[in-house]
């Protein structure tokens, strides 16, 4: 019982740890002033809070398009093909779920957008957007889904186009979530800690019943 009532105590004390680099800027919304848009050079960790600019570019959109989210997104192909990546502190062995919003650079070819989703020691996911009939004002975004089970103390998620040239798919929205929360895993050891307990105060009371 005490070990048990250890083990409940411990969980309950990781999210705070857990916290200490939590994800962060999930819609883009803090960086520097982007005005229409502005292009993000590969190894930049600095213009756009949070995340690290991978491959050569991305564009940090600000009023060019509508955002999915506030104000802000974010086309994965700058100059050329880019992405962006994030680390933050995960707890090994607990599923996470990814949820984003993609939608494509209305511009140019090509008309299908392709993005791979990637995370420390996780399957890669490959998701496609299709721009046919959509513009600045219109963009189409839709929702999607990735999920990766945390390898470590810390996991880096990264997104990055497939695609050539300068037109990419455009991405906004970006949220992470334990699949369950740790609390809630708390909440349940401590549920079972109290039948638990109760059993055992019944089983002791039957014990102790004496006949004549």
């Amino acid at each position: 019982m005490r070990g048990l009532l250890a083990a409940v105590a411990a969980i309950t004390m990781l999210p705070s740890a857990a916290n200490a680099a939590e994800f962060v800027n999930g819609s883009f919304e803090t960086g520097v002033p982007a005005g229409s848009f502005t292009t993000v050079a590969g190894g930049n960790g600095a213009s756009i809070t949070g995340w690290t600019v991978t491959g050569s570019s991305v564009d940090y959109i600000g009023s060019y398009w509508t955002a999915q989210n506030g104000s802000h997104s974010i086309d994965l192909n700058g100059s050329a093909q880019g992405g962006i990546q994030q680390t933050f502190d995960t707890l090994a062995g607990i599923q996470y779920n990814v949820t984003f919003w993609l939608a494509g650079n209305p511009d140019g070819a090509p008309l299908t957008k392709n993005v791979l989703v990637s995370a420390t020691g996780a399957t890669n996911g490959e998701f496609s957007f299709n721009s046919t009939g959509t513009s600045k004002t219109n963009m189409g975004w839709s929702k999607y889904t990735y999920n990766f089970l945390a390898a470590g103390p810390s996991t880096t998620l990264s997104f990055a186009s497939q695609d050539a040239g300068a037109f990419g798919a455009a991405l906004d929205n970006v949220s992470v979530a334990a699949v369950p929360e740790p609390a809630t895993w708390a909440l349940m050891l401590i549920g079972f800690a109290g039948v638990g307990f109760s059993m055992r105060r019944r089983s002791s009371t039957v014990r102790g019943v004496r006949y004549a």
